[in-house]
């Protein structure tokens, strides 16, 4: 099997980190087939919501040390394995305007924990347990840690987490604003793979308008964010799934979606 699985069902695209018995570090390759996961789903009509999750008991320890080691022969190689390689999920992630959801089930510590802060929501499984970690092996956040944490929880609490390094366990992370949702370790798998079928019922054009709309009104000014949604709300009202949802509404019936 390989180290990265992903696979399309029923509007779900599933990034499934594949080495539990490493807690699912990941090594260079599975971070070529991350980004080019997110770069395809991107695009895929077959695909209305990302999910990234791990098997076995954990969600993604970081990156493989080992491989770090190898690559981190000198400061340009770090930097270059940094900007080159793994950044690219980051920059995947930013281009994708469909949900992208974080199914933490384990531990996410280091680059497996900003891995998870960079999606769009997160649901952990009660036993999941989150560090930054970076500092108790002599590091600086590399992922993106020092960017999306304080968005999540303020800069005081950011960075009292990364310059400790402790854990936050699963009740702890939805009280700071980490986790949207925290369910029983039983009942988690069905429990994210039921919220994302819920988004993938969506009418997918306005989930994505949504989406962009949010993050870029985020870093506008009002007027322009009100411009930016009446030309947003003037194309979706065009749509053939908008007259749907309006005649299901009507008909009190399920509605069903074809993306255009």
């Amino acid at each position: 099997m390989a180290d990265l699985e992903y696979t399309v069902r029923d509007g779900i695209g599933t990034i499934l980190l594949n080495r539990p018995h490493l807690k699912n570090a990941f090594t260079l390759g599975m971070i070529d087939r991350w980004a080019e996961a997110l770069t395809s789903a991107r695009t895929d009509p077959d695909v209305r919501v990302v999910v990234v999750t791990g098997a076995g008991d954990a969600f993604c320890s970081g990156i493989d040390l080992d491989t770090f080691d190898a690559e981190a022969t000198g400061p340009l190689a770090v930097k270059s394995l940094l900007t080159d390689r793994i950044h690219r999920v980051a920059h995947a992630v930013e281009e994708l305007d469909k949900p992208l959801i974080a199914a933490v089930n384990g531990i996410a510590v280091g680059a497996g924990m900003d891995m998870a802060l960079m999606c769009d929501v997160r649901l952990l499984a009660r036993s999941a347990r989150l560090s930054e970690g970076y500092i108790r092996i002599g590091l600086v956040p590399g992922d993106g840690g020092c960017y999306y944490l304080p968005r999540l929880v303020g800069m005081a609490k950011a960075l009292e987490l990364l310059w400790t390094g402790d854990f936050v366990d699963a009740d702890e992370a939805r009280r700071i604003g980490i986790a949207d949702h925290v369910h029983p370790d039983e009942e988690f798998p069905d429990a994210w793979r039921r919220y994302a079928r819920r988004l993938a019922e969506q009418p997918p054009v306005n989930v994505r308008m949504i989406k962009r709309a949010a993050h870029q009104s985020a870093r506008a000014d009002v007027r322009t964010a009100l411009d930016l949604i009446s030309s947003h709300m003037a194309v979706v009202h065009g749509t053939r799934d908008s007259a749907e949802a309006m005649a299901a509404f009507r008909d009190r019936r399920a509605p069903v979606f074809e993306g255009r």
